[in-house]
């Protein structure tokens, strides 16, 4: 199942399966079918190893500043190295880009704030969230890969589906 056509063609299938990776990705976890969350499952587990393997991988740069006043400062920044950057831009191709979204009751000003620096929220969610998570979870219990997991609840009351809550571990 995990190899499924889904009964739609492959574009639309396509598409479907990146938003659904994308939204379990944001969110944690997403209820669907059973076919679809097997090949979510498949495709999802692949972009976080992807992430895993080449998380840490950075190179701290001196870049020279100069103001409006013609004074000139170093600044040390730290930027992807290769492997990362290869690594970010695949999750790149395959994820949709989502926003980051304003809290209930959070003013425009601490938005702005908070999300300055921040241009693809979901891919840093990645980077910086799940990829040292289960980069350590995989090194205590020694194996890779089971970063999702599948809950089965009902069935669908319109065509019986069985219906099913597809969550990161």
């Amino acid at each position: 199942m995990g190899n499924d056509k889904l009964g739609l063609p492959s574009k639309q299938r396509r598409a479907l399966i990146r938003n659904q990776v994308t939204n379990l990705l944001w969110y944690g976890k997403i209820e669907t079918t059973q076919a679809r969350a097997k090949s979510v499952q498949r495709e999802a587990e692949k972009l976080i190893t992807i992430a895993i393997n080449s998380y840490e991988d950075t190179v701290k740069v001196v870049k020279t500043i100069k103001d409006d006043k013609g004074v000139k400062a170093d600044h040390e920044v730290i930027n992807d190295g290769p492997k990362k950057l290869t690594a970010r831009r695949a999750i790149m191709s395959y994820v949709y880009d989502i926003q980051e979204q304003r809290q209930p009751k959070e003013s425009k000003a601490t938005f702005k704030a908070r999300t300055v620096d921040i241009k693809h929220p979901l891919l840093e969610k990645i980077f910086n969230v799940y990829a040292p998570k289960y980069a350590t979870r995989a090194k205590e219990l020694g194996t890779g890969g089971g970063y999702t997991r599948i809950i089965k609840l009902d069935n669908r009351r319109g065509d019986g589906a069985q219906r099913v809550i597809i969550e990161l571990v």
